[in-house]
């Protein structure tokens, strides 16, 4: 009798020794299987064309230059993009003037090497959430909400629209209360 309790009781703790990882398992969809790339632009890839790290960089209010990386899905067709335009609440922007963008299968094409830059006018300052809606060759859209960043360190320079560049005393954080 005392065999068959031991041999009860070693089989059950060597069955919730299994399970243990199981249960305590915090479940499905961990945020660490997620997506994530740190940074200040957006990403959007629900389309055959990804719109990777999207932000506008603006050294004064009211203009800037977008700037993006667009990846090509398909590792067998030639992208395109061919239009972009305000969209939501920035309907109102206005996109200057770009020959389409062609985007090679299985490629990559950053705006930020590009020889024509896009810019971005409209009424908007610095730090607001511009929506663009990007327009392929196939006529498939992405809207994207991106940031219009300051011209200001690993953005220095890219701002097109601009005659200079942000001023170094600009791009430093405003001080805190503790830092007075």
């Amino acid at each position: 009798m005392q065999l068959r309790r031991s041999a009860r009781l070693l089989t059950a703790a060597g069955a919730l020794l299994l399970a243990a990882p199981v249960l305590a398992s915090c479940g499905f969809d961990y945020a660490t299987d997620r997506p994530y790339t740190p940074g200040a632009g957006t990403n959007h890839q629900d389309s055959k064309v990804d719109v990777l790290g999207a932000v506008v960089v603006s050294a004064e209010d009211g203009s800037g230059t977008l700037i993006t990386s667009f990846s090509n899905n398909s590792e067998d067709d030639d992208a395109s993009v061919t239009a972009i335009a305000g969209a939501g609440d920035t309907s109102d922007l206005t996109v200057g003037d770009f020959d389409p963008i062609e985007i090679p299968a299985g490629g990559l094409v950053n705006l930020a090497d590009a020889d024509t830059p896009v810019t971005i006018e409209g009424d908007f300052v610095t730090g607001d959430f511009l929506t663009l809606e990007f327009t392929f060759g196939d006529g498939s859209t992405a809207t994207v909400d991106l940031p219009s960043v300051a011209d200001c360190y690993e953005y220095s320079g890219l701002d097109a629209t601009a005659e200079t560049g942000t001023p170094p005393a600009d791009c430093e954080p405003e001080p805190t209360e503790a830092e007075h």
